[in-house]
């Protein structure tokens, strides 16, 4: 079965609002955009690139759908993700979006959200990946269909923005799998979702 992965850029006091622009996001006032990239070294680039090739899929959000369908597709043509980020499947979380959906490759989630993506958890492939779409991401904590989770933790602290662990979230117990640390102090942690004995994910 697939895994769904979440892949989060985050800032040390757990902030994941706009990283990559400053006008990426500016949501309840939020003016602290573009945080990220400043940081952005050989060793992030190449976990973002090994995420893009081993990835079936992308899961995404209203709001960060809108983002990428607005910047890749019209991404110069030297640019290394723009044919990955074009190619890839992307299935879209929302309410107010209808087919047919503008950018290549997207397909919009119909109905029941946890049956839409236990569908696509039991299609062969590759595992399914979440980025940003904190919205989304936090609704699939709560249905508890996250199997792991991919942190950038980067050395900034921001003091306010939209979360990914926000209030509210269900108690889980995760498992500390993989750790790398870039030139510019970016913390990478790659955590599994821990299972009970019957091979359960473990909830409190």
């Amino acid at each position: 079965m697939r895994k769904v992965i979440v892949n989060t850029f985050l800032t040390l006091d757990g902030v994941m609002q706009g990283p990559g622009l400053p006008d990426e996001d500016r949501e309840g006032g939020f003016e602290r955009g573009g945080w990220q990239m400043p940081y952005f070294d050989e060793v992030a680039a190449s976990v973002v690139q090994d995420g893009m090739t081993s990835s079936g899929g992308f899961l995404l959000g209203r709001k960060t759908y809108e983002i990428f369908a607005e910047f890749w597709p019209n991404a110069p043509d030297d640019d290394p993700g723009a044919a990955m980020m074009n190619a890839i499947p992307k299935f879209v979380a929302s309410t107010t979006l209808e087919e047919p959906l503008a950018w290549n490759n997207s397909t919009l989630l119909k109905g029941d959200i946890a049956e839409a993506v236990n569908k696509l958890k039991h299609q062969p492939g590759k595992n399914l990946d979440v980025i940003g779409s904190g919205g989304f991401a936090q609704t699939l904590m709560h249905l508890d269909l996250v199997d792991e989770y991919q942190l950038m933790i980067h050395p900034i602290v921001l003091g306010s923005g939209k979360r990914l662990f926000d209030g509210g979230l269900p108690i889980r117990t995760l498992e500390l799998v993989d750790t790398k640390t870039t030139s510019t102090g970016v913390v990478i942690l790659i955590y599994r979702a821990a299972e009970k004995a019957g091979g359960d994910p473990a909830s409190g």
